[in-house]
């Protein structure tokens, strides 16, 4: 009955917006109905449960990210709704194929990596657990980049996504705010009491589109709340007739490159000033919507924690600590005192990374100007702070954890400082926040830092990317496994189970040759669905040692050229975007990409390795990728990945990891054991010694053969007129993440992996066992953890 009245709804858009009945619709007629249907019936459900939540008037999460790779939403929404095989076969009756119709819709442009498809994987398990949340973020005009690969190098292009990506947006007109940027703050004494009045500003307006989160059967819907960037004013004729002519258009152009583009290139002072304009913008923007809405309610502000929580997905949404008070002050007229008591029980902060570069600073005489009032708050809750500190004799601790600090602002220490509390995102991770990166902080603060293990949507890494297994899984254990990951762990009880075995493998291998025909309708590249799939899909960074896996793989051409080796064939998966201004990130992909084409060009070498990278990483990419796996390179150096969630969907999809005990990994080992897993390389604390002593790169290679012959090879590689000699020199001058003290180690594991591999029923168990004991890295159990621990919000129901 309700799929009938869905397929009503269908046919009457088609009617209404187009004038035609369905037998006469094209693909995207029929793609543009059933988003805007989708659209409709989730605001339906979203207006019930609004209402549902306005009588029980309970607390609310309210998370806060610069991104959300929330990946395409019909077949996400279809297959939540209980729709998607009633809608396919109503399509198929009408000569139209639902997967065609997934096809045309793009990628929102809205992430770019784990930080972001985390946000959208919380987002689901909230919505799925009946938790009430909104996400708040930016809807940029053209995502991060469309990537290109001409000749190797990587190119940026704009990502047109919206064009067909709007119709899962809801306009909401009703909601716009004003932001305010530049200007200088005026303070006064009245009979008032002190003010403060923002002046000569220049007013930016924020115009909300709602995407609106199903959950997998569930009445409850939630919502991402996405901010574009419009001039308040347009162009000031006054300005321009007296000469002003780029103040004239200033609102102009400020608006219109706050909302273009993910993560602007932040090497020059004018990429620096758009990330903290874009990022003020939408905190402010949401805060100013979400306060306002609250007083309106409750009358009163003085309770804001009992019914918000507040949280900063890493460091770029920290100035929503002095953008609350700001408002508190200014706005609503609250003391320092009440206005830092309310702040501080609102706020909870996630740290993603011990990396420097992502521990966000800001230069003063950059952020003074553009943010005048913000800035002024900040330099007070530091100097308080600062006194706070030396109160408690604490102030050796002041170069670590001081706000303003060295004529910068620390965007991680204003979210510490300014939260309740503080987590990291795996057990090795938040360890080492409280024994190293915050060690002062925790001093300060010892029961505020504490740990959520990310977690993964896996009704859609399993449910959705991969229907063979799942189907599979509901026969043999039943389908309580979708709804609770834990539910899985059943599948343990086949571990000795050959049909069992032979019948996972069996999907592996289908997967596997879905896989091999993109690869080859994509790049032009045959592989061998026979081969081991390799896979290293992720951002390309120096630390996650994209470098190291390319090292082995000249190896292993070294060896087979020259040294009669004949290895199991192996095909490696690449898939990775650089950041637009990372150069030696750019390199590695040109030599990944130079490497393929060497092989490729050799009769002997192509038939036991391939080398393939596929372009233009994304959610939809990497669900074709994934089920694929059979091994998961999570190869980073010990101690500098905060967690991964790639390692977690390649795991539950029977993969096996490849890795260092790193980030999850640790906690990937322990739940499937030594056994079943590949560990390889130093590990943190062998790492932090070899950093203390002088790590010398060159050593590595003067005492090991295989990495002098290996460095030595590169030198005399010139593929394509290019040659790789750098590459060497920075490995012996340089290699910051210590890829030649690993390269032994890995090549070890790596011959390991190779061997176990033949024996196809001890493989098949490893798999196995990895699928079966995924469920502690499900997303619905790290959202009932922030719920419970930090939030404390409960369910709707």
């Amino acid at each position: 009955m309700r799929a009938k009245k869905f397929e009503i709804k269908i046919e009457k858009y088609l009617k209404r917006q187009f004038g035609i009945t369905i037998d006469a619709a094209s693909k995207r007629q029929i793609y543009e109905a059933v988003m805007s249907t989708v659209r409709e019936e989730l605001s339906e459900k979203k207006f019930v449960y609004e209402q549902e939540l306005k009588k029980t008037k309970q607390k609310r999460a309210y998370y806060m990210s610069m991104e959300f790779l929330v990946g395409r939403t019909l077949r996400n929404n279809l297959f939540n709704l209980g729709l998607e095989q009633e809608v396919k076969e109503y399509l198929a009756n009408n000569n139209f194929s639902l997967d065609e119709i997934y096809d045309i819709e793009p990628d929102p442009g809205l992430g770019n990596g784990g930080l972001g498809r985390l946000a959208s994987c919380y987002l689901d398990a909230l919505t799925s657990n009946d938790y009430p949340v909104t996400g708040f973020s930016i809807l940029y005009e053209y995502g991060i980049f469309k990537q290109v690969i001409n000749n190797g190098w990587q190119e940026e292009f704009p990502d047109y996504w919206l064009d067909l990506g709007k119709y899962g947006l809801v306009y909401r007109n009703d909601e716009e705010v004003e932001v305010r940027f530049y200007g200088y703050v005026e303070e006064k004494l009245t009979e008032k009491g002190f003010t403060v009045e923002h002046k000569d500003y220049t007013a930016i307006q924020a115009e909300p589109y709602d995407l609106l989160i199903s959950g997998y059967k569930t009445d409850s819907v939630n919502t991402l709340r996405l901010w574009e960037a419009k001039a308040k004013t347009g162009f000031n004729m006054k300005l321009f007739e007296k000469g002003e002519y780029s103040k004239s258009s200033e609102a102009e152009a400020i608006a219109s490159s706050i909302s273009k583009l993910l993560y602007p290139a932040d090497s020059t002072n004018e990429g620096k000033e758009l990330r903290i304009k874009q990022q003020y913008f939408f905190i402010s923007a949401s805060l100013q919507q979400l306060v306002k809405n609250y007083y309106n309610e409750f009358g009163t502000l003085e309770n804001l924690f009992e019914h918000v929580a507040l949280h900063i997905n890493d460091t770029h949404p920290a100035m929503g600590v002095p953008e609350l008070m700001r408002l508190l002050l200014d706005e609503y007229g609250y003391s320092w005192e009440k206005a830092w008591k309310i702040t501080t029980k609102t706020f909870a902060y996630t740290n993603h990374t011990i990396m420097s570069e992502a521990l966000e600073k800001w230069s003063v005489d950059l952020f003074k100007p553009l943010l005048p009032r913000i800035y002024s708050i900040i330099e007070e809750i530091n100097k308080r702070f600062c006194g706070w500190a030396l109160e408690q004799g604490k102030g050796y601790t002041l170069a670590q954890t001081a706000i303003i600090y060295d004529n910068q602002i620390r965007m991680a220490n204003l979210s510490i400082v300014g939260s309740h509390n503080v987590n990291g995102v795996s057990k090795l991770h938040s360890d080492i926040l409280v024994e190293s990166t915050f060690k002062a902080f925790n001093e300060l603060y010892p029961t505020k830092f504490g740990n959520v293990t990310n977690g993964i949507a896996h009704r859609r890494w399993l449910g959705q990317a991969n229907p063979e297994l799942a189907v599979y899984l509901e026969k043999l254990i039943g389908n309580d496994f979708i709804k609770d990951l834990s539910k899985i762990n059943k599948l343990n009880n086949y571990v000795n189970d050959k049909k069992v075995i032979e019948q996972l493998m069996d999907i592996k291998k289908i997967k596997k040759e879905q896989l091999a025909e993109y690869i080859q309708n994509t790049t032009g590249i045959t592989v061998n669905p026979n081969s081991i799939f390799d896979v290293q899909v992720k951002r390309l960074h120096e630390y996650k040692r994209q470098l190291l896996n390319a090292l082995h793989i000249v190896y292993l051409y070294k060896e087979i050229k020259y040294n009669g080796l004949r290895p199991v064939p192996r095909t490696f998966i690449f898939a990775a975007k650089a950041s637009s201004g990372y150069q030696m990130a750019k390199n590695i992909i040109k030599f990944i990409h130079s490497i393929s084409q060497m092989i490729e060009s050799d009769e002997l070498v192509r038939e036991y390795i391939k080398v393939v990278f596929l372009p233009d990483y994304k959610v939809t990419l990497a669900e074709k990728i994934i089920p694929a796996a059979d091994i998961s390179e999570q190869i980073s150096q010990a101690g500098k990945e905060a967690s991964g969630t790639g390692n977690m969907k390649l795991m539950l999809n029977g993969a096996i990891t490849l890795g260092t005990l790193d980030g999850a990994n640790v906690e990937i080992c322990e739940a499937v054991g030594y056994d079943n897993i590949f560990i390889f390389g130093l590990e943190t604390s062998q790492v932090n010694d070899l950093n203390l002593r002088g790590y010398k790169s060159w050593e590595y290679y003067s005492a090991s053969p295989r990495i002098k012959e290996t460095l030595d090879f590169i030198r005399t590689m010139t593929v394509g007129g290019m040659n790789f000699s750098f590459i060497v020199d920075y490995l012996l001058t340089q290699d910051n993440f210590m890829c030649l003290a690993d390269f032994d180690s890995y090549v070890e594991m790596q011959e390991k992996v190779s061997k176990i591999y033949q024996n196809k029923e001890k493989w098949g168990r490893m798999s196995l066992i990895n699928t079966a004991n995924a469920g502690i890295f499900s997303a619905d159990r790290s959202v009932e953890e922030y719920a419970k621990n930090i939030w404390n919000i409960k369910k709707v129901k």
